[in-house]
């Protein structure tokens, strides 16, 4: 993967389903846009709403199925568009981007069910490297117990023992890339957040 060439930072939120990723994503952007002119903050996610984004949303509600080869390509493609139309353009104007999931999550779960790990870093080896990756640290269980409480169906991923599994692979993914975090999450929403602040604000003078 190459380094951000850009003059905007480029920070992506990652974790298990049910992490608290999405809540925390947000709440980085909104305390950054706090700031003015002087730290613009941008919010995203993948998959995206895009075309491409809704074909993977299918797969992983059920509505149609291939094989995981086919779902890693397609996350792949959807991560290349969202790149290309979204946030290198952002990125090019200054504008730090904040991303809820991006390669982490696909490669962690991928992995579960295709052996080739190699395979799965290749395929995003083109695509920019955040300056900073945070991992959101919950157990399995906290998770499940989180997405019962807020979801009518969970979706593909979302057992407690593929998760585990998952979990073991985020942290293989964060001993070999560089600016990773690993923060506790299980804290309330207001005591991570409190983490992920210092961590922003400390890459952000870089």
């Amino acid at each position: 993967m190459k380094k951000n060439p850009y003059p905007g930072k480029f920070i992506v939120f990652e974790g298990l389903d049910g992490s608290g990723s999405s809540t925390e994503a947000k709440k980085l952007v909104d305390y950054l846009n706090t700031k003015g002119e002087e730290q613009r903050a941008y919010l995203t996610k993948e998959p995206t709403n895009n075309l491409i984004g809704g074909l993977i949303r299918g797969q992983l509600t059920h509505e149609w199925q291939s094989k995981q080869e086919c779902l890693q390509l397609l996350f792949a493609a959807d991560r290349a568009h969202h790149l290309e139309r979204e946030i290198v353009p952002l990125l090019q104007k200054g504008v730090t981007v904040v991303s809820d999931r991006y390669f982490f999550s696909t490669i962690a779960f991928g992995s579960v069910e295709i052996n080739e790990w190699s395979w799965l870093k290749a395929i995003n080896d083109r695509f920019i490297l955040p300056d900073m990756t945070i991992i959101l640290k919950v157990s399995p269980q906290t998770c499940v117990r989180r997405m019962a409480n807020n979801r009518f169906e969970l979706e593909l991923f979302e057992k407690e023992k593929t998760l585990a599994e998952v979990w073991l692979k985020y942290e293989q993914l964060a001993k070999e890339y560089e600016n990773v975090q690993v923060i506790d999450g299980e804290s309330s929403i207001d005591q991570v957040f409190s983490q992920i602040k210092d961590l922003a604000d400390n890459q952000l003078k870089k």
